[in-house]
């Protein structure tokens, strides 16, 4: 590996025009980083990061981590890359399966190859998903996991990314080269749709169009919200870690919620602009009628590991994220029924 000596750090966003992607992008920039974000644009989208293409330190490269060229051209003039390009969201990856863990796993082989022969310091995004059905709580980064069979779709995502993972740590192990690994737990904020089933937004859009709002089962599945922008200081104070590298660990908030506390938390905060929306509870065998899904009833992340080698912990509560998403949201639809009244 060669190494080289930069007066202004270069980072390397795979992903960057997506959520998170598109957070971290902007915070790179406020740190005074150059920054390139690759994304295909299949679930990134332009409008995420339009406005910061006026800028001189910032470039979007339009291309897929197949392209191994490309990969490696944008790798070879980053400092640290963080690869957070993946198939996301239960939805989607219960609509493709098998795309899902090639674009994961050979798009994570990819970068780390890359980023060998760059010298590049790389972050790999993981997720929660990793714990599978593992009902321990609080999951720390090294306890057993336990996923559920491989006729169940949910578990093809878990099994693709703990394959990153390993991808990442041997990588460092065998050549040396600095990885970490975040895995994070349902980041929520701004910009994050509702298409690939992202809980929040889904409850938020549902509530301002006057739809029912969806809950699965019983709706006393247990979860944890993030801000992104905790997020994303979560994963750059670990990217100028030393410490960190060679390591996985979990970023997430430890507020719990029920879904259907949450649903109901949304439609009291939306209170009159909600037009009449009400809870409604949906069986699996209804939302999921081939029957390939499977639900984890908790999910609560132990962060003394994050807190530990950073100091980071969650400064936003779960008000916080409902306020953010609900006031896009709701100017969304706002601007959407204007337009539609000026035509």
């Amino acid at each position: 590996m060669r190494h080289r000596l930069s007066r202004q750090k270069r980072a390397l966003v795979t992903g960057g025009a997506g959520f998170v992607g598109s957070h971290l992008a902007e915070a790179l920039l406020a740190r005074d980083y150059r920054v390139t974000a690759l994304d295909n644009l299949s679930t990134g989208r332009f409008g995420n990061i339009e406005h910061l293409l006026d800028g001189l330190r910032f470039e979007l490269v339009v291309g897929d981590l197949a392209d191994t060229d490309l990969l490696r051209e944008v790798t070879d003039r980053s400092d640290v890359v963080f690869h957070l390009a993946a198939a996301v969201g239960v939805k989607l990856i219960l609509a493709d399966p098998r795309a899902s863990i090639e674009t994961n796993v050979a798009g994570t082989r990819n970068v780390l190859e890359a980023a060998l022969g760059s010298g590049s310091k790389v972050l790999v995004a993981s997720t929660s998903e990793v714990y599978g059905k593992a009902d321990h709580v609080p999951q720390r980064e090294d306890d057993d996991v336990v996923l559920g069979p491989t006729v169940v779709d949910r578990w093809s995502y878990a099994a693709a990314k703990m394959l990153d993972e390993f991808l990442a740590l041997s990588y460092h192990h065998e050549t040396g080269l600095p990885i970490v690994c975040f895995r994070l737990f349902n980041t929520v904020g701004p910009r994050q749709t509702g298409d690939y089933g992202m809980v929040i937004p889904r409850f938020v859009e549902a509530a301002v169009r006057g739809d029912p709002l969806p809950v699965y089962g019983d709706g006393r599945q247990l979860r944890c919200f993030l801000h992104v922008r905790d997020a994303v200081e979560a994963i750059m104070q670990l990217a100028e870690c030393r410490a960190a590298v060679g390591e996985v660990v979990n970023v997430g908030s430890v507020e719990q919620v029920s879904i259907i506390e949450l649903a109901q938390r949304v439609l009291g905060k939306l209170d009159g602009r909600s037009r009449g929306a009400l809870v409604s509870l949906v069986p699996y065998e209804q939302a999921f009628p081939n029957g390939r899904f499977e639900d984890i009833s908790r999910r609560l992340p132990d962060i003394s590991k994050i807190r530990a080698l950073t100091g980071w912990q969650p400064s936003r509560t779960l008000d916080d994220i409902l306020a953010d998403v609900i006031h896009e949201h709701a100017d969304d639809r706002v601007a959407a029924l204007a337009l539609a009244e000026a035509t």
